[in-house]
């Protein structure tokens, strides 16, 4: 069983009256405890030292993977914008090539029309 600080301390009160050997043992005991409650202390921090560094990891990496699918996202936006711009052309192409063939069979109307 664990004695607390202030009941380590209250116990020394206690004892004021008793004898040096009793004392000495109150001061050992309650050195332990503090010894105890460093090392318990130290071991908390330690432990969330260890936990703290494992997500900041965790939330790096999460970082870096949404970074690269950010590019590949981007990469793949471009190449569907080249795709766009390509069919646009083409279709730019035709209605230009739908264009001229009306206006030829219109002329060779016109022409027939006139002989």
């Amino acid at each position: 069983m664990r004695l607390s600080p202030i009941a380590a301390a209250l116990s020394l009160l206690a004892l004021a009256g008793c004898s040096q050997k009793s004392k000495d043992d109150t001061s050992q005991a309650a050195d332990s405890i503090a010894a105890d409650a460093n090392t318990t202390m130290s071991r908390a921090v330690n432990s969330v030292d260890a936990a703290s560094d494992k997500a900041f990891g965790s939330a790096q990496q999460s970082m870096s993977n949404a970074a690269g699918s950010m590019t590949d996202g981007g990469n793949t936006l471009d190449r569907a914008g080249d795709s766009l711009d390509r069919a646009g052309g083409a279709i730019g192409n035709a209605a230009d090539r739908a264009s001229h063939a009306t206006g030829r069979a219109l002329k060779k109307a016109g022409d027939k029309l006139d002989q």
